[in-house]
């Protein structure tokens, strides 16, 4: 497992202070004094997801879709996967008393990243994935980036729920 916090409410986390996320990681908190981001999602895809009234909120950096590749390393690490991150990422923010029907969901990532050229299509299969775990769950994405062959850097702002995009040297609202 990351050697990163799964989980954070500790309340001397400094106001801006970042929470990062790894690769194949998780971090969930319910402290609004911190940030959560993760770098360089090329195919991978940064899930964000957060309560605005429990004021929880959650990024998974995911790598892969399908866990059934290889049941070990799912078991070791299953916040690398799609079909295991995603709905532990719920999980983890219910604990901290999130609830599914005011999470709001936003996506990046999921890029083509070796020139267009991936013939593993890594990125739109980890999206189709996502979309069909959020569909059977009935949960919406508000907001996403995906796609493209470029590199993205998101955060969390756990005061607001804003999520911000990074490309090229430049920052958006997502």
């Amino acid at each position: 497992m990351s050697s990163l916090p799964l989980t954070s409410s500790d309340w001397r986390v400094a106001p801006g202070e970042k929470l990062v996320v790894g690769v194949g990681d998780l971090v969930v908190s319910g402290n609004d004094r911190a940030q959560i981001v993760t770098y360089a999602l090329g195919s991978c895809l940064g899930v964000m997801a957060f309560d605005p009234v429990a004021r929880v909120g959650g990024l998974l950096h995911v790598m892969l879709p399908d866990s059934g590749i290889d049941a070990t390393k799912a078991a070791n690490q299953p916040d690398m996967f799609v079909d295991t991150g995603v709905p532990r990422l719920f999980r983890e923010a219910y604990k901290l008393g999130a609830v599914k029907e005011r999470m709001v969901v936003t996506v990046a990532g999921g890029a083509a990243v070796q020139g267009g050229s991936d013939m593993f299509e890594i990125g739109k299969r980890n999206l189709i994935a996502l979309r069909k775990i959020l569909w059977k769950n009935s949960v919406m994405v508000k907001a996403q980036d995906v796609g493209g062959c470029c590199s993205r850097t998101v955060t969390l702002d756990l005061a607001t729920g804003d999520v911000t995009l990074r490309i090229d040297g430049s920052n958006r609202l997502l």
